[in-house]
């Protein structure tokens, strides 16, 4: 057994995210660029060593190289460590057995022998496909000052949408007496974000028992939250106040990006009390030709800009031609855009080039029913100049094959 940690992280990035289409074809959800320079991950693992917490164990498992070689030994987030770090930790092949995670409860149930060589006293759950920034140390402090065997997270949405996720319903004191996973009626607004602190002896005691349950689907939502509540354990809600966004459509995923262009919203990257951390891909500046005009955009670096951008992410090593626009769009790293194309509302993945006069989405002044139909130009994709790809439609992957 290592040295003992009060809190032990672990991440649970296996995620497939079918519904980013091309862009998550290759990779796992969490390893999508965002924000110009990072990748999703970099969020959750951010907060945890911000807050303190420095042992992780990340778990993979959907087509998890390429989020392998970024996270690495961890040391852009200084999880190199000797005591603690980071540790990937994908499913793997027992004396007797061996089989894939079969849910988010059954994850950690595969990894209680890891955590328990660090004898934490608690375990902090977390995604790693959402864009927030958060403190875990205040809500291990609320946990640990209300004695809870568990406590969720929440974050208040409006009661239209409240439906969409699972409600927790509390009392005076946050006390959780109910919970309801997308509810027709809703009681309350106080959606669940997905991350948990757990005292570790407790939740031991539940993975195990869930997983002698044949019928389980060994999921925290579906199976151990609802039987821990039902047997009267002291379980809380922590309500978060801050920006908080599940990035698991084209649509959330543009419009998180955008948001990160107006700090207003909420999610201030350039923040120095609360970085987000990253690995650094060592590319030179970016360069602006003398005929660039570019307006409330960010240009990583490595890129080369000689045509107009505005309102758009551009990362880094990409080439933007003479004569070409872009407005309101996301173009990932390495990607290029050839001399004329017009880019609008739109997601260009990375390595992809775009030819010449391409036109590529359509520029819209509000969502269609809170959704925003964005164009989308999978990874590694050529698409032939001259070529339309109209608002809402999607190209490359497996559909080109």
């Amino acid at each position: 057994m290592l040295s003992k940690k009060e809190c032990v992280a672990m991440l649970l990035a296996g995620g497939q995210g079918t519904r980013l289409g091309v862009l998550t074809q290759e990779v796992a959800k969490p390893a999508v660029p965002f924000g110009g320079k990072y990748r999703i991950i970099d969020f959750p693992l951010s907060n945890a060593v911000n807050s303190g917490i420095n042992t992780i164990g990340i778990l993979t498992q959907y087509q998890p190289f390429e989020l392998n070689q970024y996270i690495g030994n961890g040391q852009p987030w200084d999880l190199d460590r000797l005591n603690g770090g980071a540790f990937i930790l994908p499913p793997y092949q027992k004396a007797k057995s061996g089989e894939w995670y079969k849910g988010t409860a059954n994850a950690i149930y595969q990894n209680i022998n890891f955590i328990d060589r660090f004898n934490p006293e608690y375990v902090l759950i977390l995604s790693g496909d959402h864009i927030y920034k958060m403190d875990y140390s205040l809500m291990l402090k609320s946990h640990k000052e209300n004695n809870a065997d568990c406590t969720i997270a929440v974050i208040n949405v409006p009661l239209e949408e409240a439906s969409r996720f699972g409600i927790m319903n509390t009392d005076e004191n946050n006390k959780i007496y109910e919970f309801e996973e997308k509810p027709q009626n809703p009681k309350s607004t106080k959606a669940s974000m997905g991350i948990y602190v757990f005292t570790w002896e407790k939740l031991r005691a539940y993975l195990i028992r869930d997983e002698e349950n044949k019928n389980s689907s060994n999921d925290f939502g579906k199976n151990v939250i609802p039987m821990m509540l039902a047997e009267n354990q002291n379980m809380y809600a922590y309500e978060f106040n801050g920006y908080w966004k599940d990035v698991g459509t084209i649509s959330s995923l543009w419009e998180a990006n955008m948001d990160v262009l107006y700090p207003e919203c909420g999610i201030n990257l350039n923040d120095p009390k609360w970085k987000i951390y990253s690995r650094n891909m060592a590319e030179p500046p970016h360069y602006s030709g003398p005929d660039s005009q570019i307006c409330n955009s960010i240009i990583s670096e490595g890129c080369n800009v000689n045509g107009k951008i505005t309102n758009s992410i551009i990362f880094t090593g990409t080439d933007v031609e003479t004569a070409a626009e872009i407005s309101d769009s996301i173009i990932m790293p390495g990607a290029v855009i050839k001399e004329g194309a017009r880019i609008s509302h739109a997601i260009i993945g990375w390595n992809a080039v775009i030819g010449e006069n391409c036109i590529i989405g359509t520029r819209q002044k509000a969502p269609v029913k809170g959704q925003w139909p964005i164009a989308v130009v999978g990874p590694k994709y050529k698409l032939e100049a001259g070529s339309i790809l109209k608002a809402g439609e999607m190209i490359g992957g497996n559909q080109n094959a």
